[in-house]
């Protein structure tokens, strides 16, 4: 019987914005890419902005919004990547000042140090993305080595709301 090895393993933080009801399709594009998955989840996030169950189901694994016991296992390998989809202006602040209040953003903070490529799909309105405070966090986390995707507002343009580009967190970690 010959053994493969371990498929590398990708972290996908979802945070509260209203395309986090698509993250399955982040999912599948990773899982054919060759990605074992993992989730977290804001608190937030969590109560009702994706569905859980189908997450768990495709993903094969609990996901992770609350800490651990001490004593509890780890239930995800450490990563080899990491994306952030959809990434809000709350949790980006929180993650460039170092806040880590919730288990989604204490991770973000802990990837810095594991020299692992971390990709970042922003979806944060328009008039948010001009706060000063927004812009700093950005330059910080590009400082850091974070790969950012174009913005997206989540605003119709013409009638009609653009696609979130869920591939594009997977091209940036290329």
């Amino acid at each position: 019987m010959t053994q493969h090895p371990p498929k590398p393993f990708l972290y996908v933080v979802v945070c509260a914005a209203g395309v986090a009801a698509d993250v399955g399709r982040l999912i599948t594009a990773a899982q054919e890419r060759g990605w074992d998955v993992g989730v977290f989840a804001t608190p937030v996030a969590m109560n009702g902005f994706f569905d859980t169950a189908a997450v768990e189901a495709q993903t094969g694994r609990p996901i992770r919004s609350a800490w651990r016991t001490p004593g509890e296992p780890r239930p995800f390998p450490p990563p080899d990547a990491v994306v952030v989809a959809p990434a809000t202006f709350n949790t980006i602040n929180k993650w460039a000042a170092g806040l880590a209040d919730t288990l989604a953003v204490a991770t973000l903070c802990e990837t810095c140090g594991m020299g692992v490529p971390v990709a970042v799909l922003p979806c944060v309105a328009d008039t948010l993305a001009t706060h000063p405070a927004y812009q700093d966090s950005l330059v910080r986390l590009r400082g850091m080595g974070v790969r950012f995707g174009e913005p997206y507002s989540g605003e119709e343009q013409g009638g009609v709301r653009p696609e979130f580009p869920w591939e594009r967190a997977l091209d940036l970690l290329d």
